[in-house]
């Protein structure tokens, strides 16, 4: 059997591949930085009708070492079809195994989203005849940050932005994106009524340097770029730095941050209601976005993160940092590594399908309430 994790978003440290029954596997940390939890890796070599196994023997030090129980790992013979596999977790490392139907596999800790994927997706968005790419920055190690910039109609529109996957490991962030690009190439009612009074801003990959080097948290230079909002720099988060600028000039009324949450088992939101500058008109709107969602697609309000006590909100956070800014509806959304508990599917378990179907109900919520952000 051969391990191989030299490709684009891999992870992996072969320590033993002689028992194909037991291969023994630890997780790699991120580029400079302490950070690790993030795999993905290619196994050759499999023995068809056999069973494999697989132990990722430093799980239990990883970042989020809560995050296991629970979990399964997926797994995809053509890096198309991802499917979830038989998982446990004890002290002794994180064990999943697969029945071999074909010679070769690849697993992740979740379904990838690839930079070939990712050149596909701006292709596919900037042939909208509404669409242009606005602005470019760049990472620290010189890959295109694309500012895509979807025009309505109005003449006096409001400024919705939407950024994903600032902790690169988070992939479900960039298939929402995929989704919710595909919906703006299928206008119907809703998609025109938002449209008409408001224009959107898209980073659809806050961080290649850190998803290609295969990081769960950080980019080339070891910051976790959701932590660097408040200060940013062009030596260590040019990243958050060039989108700061970009809203500096065009406004912003509303701002969501797509993310994937590692122990919670369910989709949901954090908010500002931290910040100093919270309101009761801000509070009102987090309470109608949330409900609105949970009407239009795979969402609850029932599990999340606790809520942060008035002026008591982390600022260097995104979401927490532009609705102090702007005075504005600000979330982070998150999308879970396991499944969504409220409609569990067994097989794929939360998956890019389903963060795209989700970037389409958010897109109605929005079209009901954009009249009232400002």
């Amino acid at each position: 059997m051969q391990i191989r994790s030299d490709f684009d978003s891999g992870n992996i440290e072969v320590l033993n591949a002689g028992d194909p029954a037991r291969v023994r596997l630890a997780i790699r940390k991120d580029f400079a930085s302490d950070h690790f939890q993030w795999f993905h890796f290619l196994a050759e070599g499999l023995s068809v009708g056999e069973r494999h196994g697989f132990t990722l023997e430093n799980a239990a030090q990883s970042s989020y070492r809560n995050a296991w129980p629970g979990y399964q790992t997926v797994a995809s013979y053509d890096g198309v079809d991802w499917f979830r596999v038989p998982t446990h977790f004890d002290e002794h490392g994180l064990h999943f195994e697969l029945l071999a139907e074909q010679a070769s596999a690849r697993f992740a800790y979740f379904e990838p989203y690839l930079r070939a994927r990712h050149a596909q997706l701006l292709v596919q968005a900037l042939a909208l005849p509404n669409v242009e790419l606005l602005a470019c920055g760049s990472s620290l190690q010189g890959r295109e940050l694309p500012l895509l910039h979807v025009r309505g109609t109005a003449s006096a529109p409001r400024k919705l932005w939407l950024i994903a996957q600032q902790h690169p490991g988070e992939h479900m962030a960039e298939w929402f994106m995929e989704g919710l690009i595909e919906r703006l190439a299928q206008p119907d009612a809703e998609l025109q009524q938002l449209l008409s009074q408001a224009d959107l801003y898209l980073v659809p990959h806050m961080n290649p340097d850190g998803s290609f080097l295969g990081n769960l948290r950080t980019n080339a230079a070891g910051q976790d770029l959701n932590r660097a909002w408040q200060v940013p720099s062009a030596e260590r988060s040019p990243e958050v730095l060039f989108v700061q600028q970009q809203m500096a000039g065009q406004g912003v009324d509303c701002f969501l941050d797509i993310h994937g949450d590692e122990e919670i088992p369910h989709v949901f939101t954090a908010g500002c209601e931290g910040n100093p500058g919270f309101t009761p008109r801000l509070d009102e709107l987090e309470q109608e976005f949330r409900q609105r969602l949970v009407a239009a697609g795979e969402f609850q309000v029932a599990h999340g993160y606790p809520r942060d006590q008035p002026g008591q909100a982390n600022l260097a956070l995104a979401c927490n940092w532009v609705g102090q800014t702007y005075d504005c509806l600000s979330f982070t959304l998150e999308m879970p590594f396991k499944d969504h508990d409220d409609s569990p599917q067994p097989r794929t378990g939360w998956n890019g399908a389903r963060s795209k179907r989700l970037a389409g109900a958010v897109l109605s919520v929005l079209a009901s309430m954009v009249q009232k952000l400002r």
